[in-house]
């Protein structure tokens, strides 16, 4: 097999447990968010929305790597998952406090809380993923640029479909797709650039 099939092929496959496995672990935060606004259920069900991911992401880096590293893998997407969630979840539930200080502070406060957020999960997998492949620092860089892209569509579609008074299974059900989409963009994005740190070596 030539080695532009077997890029393709990672990517494809990457493409598609990464989507599959997104997918399935935004179900949790989808489902709590219609029910509840409890910030403690949502970050819980952040978790297992990481957890979810990192397994199927996990089946492709076993094919690729050959090496047992799965619970790693998995554990620090859960974990990085929560804590992105917990971010979001302190700038939901204290808005009104945060829009009454000054731009001065305010914006410096949203820029590192945004940042922490989209390079949460790039950082926890770059422990991972630098024993196999160098400069896996662009992973950080790369799960950043992904996951703003994924979270631009997501909020692009689920907010103007999103209206006061909505039945929890209408709200979940266009949170679920909007979730496909943000997951089919960042795993577009971060399969090209693992196929680039594969072929980097």
């Amino acid at each position: 097999m030539s080695t532009e099939l077997a890029t393709r092929g990672i990517w494809q496959s990457w493409f598609r447990w990464t989507t599959m496995g997104e997918f399935a672990g935004f179900l949790a935060p989808a489902l709590v968010g219609a029910l509840t606004s409890s910030a403690e259920l949502l970050v819980l069900a952040g978790v297992v929305e990481g957890a979810v991911l990192g397994a199927a992401q996990a089946v492709v880096l076993r094919r690729v790597f050959r090496t047992p590293q799965s619970s790693y893998w998995i554990g620090a997407t859960a974990v990085s998952a929560g804590f992105a969630w917990a971010v979001a979840m302190i700038a939901v539930h204290n808005g009104e406090r945060f829009n009454s200080l000054p731009p001065a502070v305010l914006l410096p406060l949203a820029a590192v809380m945004g940042t922490g957020v989209l390079l949460s999960i790039g950082v926890a997998q770059w422990f991972v993923l630098h024993v196999h492949v160098h400069r896996a620092h662009l992973w950080v860089w790369a799960n950043a640029l992904a996951w703003a892209a994924g979270l631009g569509v997501f909020f692009a579609v689920a907010t103007p479909l999103w209206q006061p008074g909505q039945p929890p299974a209408l709200i979940a059900l266009i949170g679920a797709f909007a979730g496909l989409l943000m997951a089919s963009t960042m795993a577009a994005i971060t399969g090209a650039a693992l196929v680039h740190l594969v072929k980097q070596g």
